[in-house]
């Protein structure tokens, strides 16, 4: 049996992974049809920050300021946030194929949005981010009813929220083919799928903000998380307290992936196939799987939206289109490389 690496290797893991961050940030900014070189890019940035004297003109100045950094920056966090909720929720409800988007806070947050751009809700004062979180808040609360109604238990939980994913999909559906014109249905789509091209540094302070709370309190209980893998049976014989740490991990998993969704649509995945991934590096110990992971989804989003706005350019590809793309096989060789059995050899 492999043992999980020491402390000092995980440091080193987290060290080397916010490195290789910064790095993909710097190297995401300079790529563009813009012909922006990366000496004025990093001019650009360093006069905003008071280091410099401006270099570029308003309107190139925006492009890197305004546009680059901080969908870059927005993409980092996305990334961190998913792959955070999918570790949780996979130990939380002992589930492998638990992702961010099992509660059904995704579909909620696609017909909040579709409801502000669609319907006019909210008559103009409601933005198409506050609809989003407004559904997506409105969707857990009912998966937490109804799982309470039918018992509570984890597998209820999962259920439930399969339940409002339906339900909140097909009233997304309805509404864009019966209200939606057709420049406004692909817009609606597009966002749906995924996208970071609005994003702003006030959507990045926000879930920077959220991202930062909601890992602090996952990461306080790590020690819980490890016991519930044991079971909730267990856990409770050990002197967890299961119902109240476990509504708090979903309320605080609910509240970033709504923050996410609301921010730059559904991104799938991310929370699905890097907590595996990372956890074979790392072991199965949330001390050192939920930082290592963060990392991880951080840096993976960051290339896959530089990917996505690039590849078929002048043309964008939505986000979440070329995650699917990637992770698929990716889950595929994981499943395959975890369910091969494992040949002895005698002593």
């Amino acid at each position: 049996m492999r043992r999980p690496p020491a402390g000092s290797q995980i440091a080193w893991f987290c060290v080397l992974g916010l490195a290789l961050l910064v790095v993909s940030i710097a190297v995401a900014i300079t790529i563009g049809p813009a012909g922006i070189g990366i000496g004025e890019v990093y001019s650009t940035v360093l006069a905003h920050l008071g280091l410099a004297d401006p270099v570029l003109g308003p309107l190139r100045d925006g492009i890197v300021w305004h546009l680059r950094l901080p969908r870059a920056l927005l993409a980092a966090v996305c990334g961190a946030g998913l792959a955070v909720c999918g570790v949780v929720m996979q130990s939380l409800l002992r589930n492998p194929l638990a992702e961010p988007f099992v509660l059904g806070v995704s579909s909620g947050a696609s017909t909040g949005a579709v409801m502000v751009v669609v319907l006019g809700v909210g008559g103009g004062v409601v933005s198409l981010s506050a609809g989003a979180f407004a559904g997506a808040a409105l969707s857990f609360a009912a998966v937490l009813v109804l799982s309470r109604i039918v018992g509570g238990s984890t597998d209820r939980v999962v259920l439930s929220g399969v339940a409002a994913m339906q339900l909140f999909s097909a009233l997304t559906s309805f509404i864009v083919l019966t209200a939606a014109d057709a420049e406004t249905t692909r817009g609606v789509l597009f966002w749906l799928l995924g996208s970071f091209t609005s994003a702003s540094w006030t959507e990045v302070a926000v879930c920077a903000a959220v991202l930062a709370v909601s890992l602090g309190v996952c990461f306080g209980h790590a020690r819980a998380l490890d016991v519930f893998a044991l079971g909730q049976d267990t856990a409770a014989a050990l002197g967890v307290a299961v119902g109240r740490i476990r509504i708090v991990l979903l309320c605080a998993t609910a509240l970033l992936t709504a923050s996410l969704v609301s921010a730059v649509g559904a991104v799938g995945f991310v929370g699905l196939v890097l907590p595996h991934a990372v956890r074979a590096l790392t072991g199965p110990g949330h001390s050192r799987l939920l930082p290592v992971t963060a990392v991880a989804g951080a840096v993976f989003l960051v290339w896959v939206d530089t990917l996505a706005r690039t590849a078929l350019d002048p043309q964008e590809v939505p986000v979440g289109v070329v995650t699917s793309i990637i992770g698929v096989p990716a889950f595929v060789l994981i499943l395959y490389r975890t369910s091969r059995p494992r040949v002895r050899v005698p002593q």
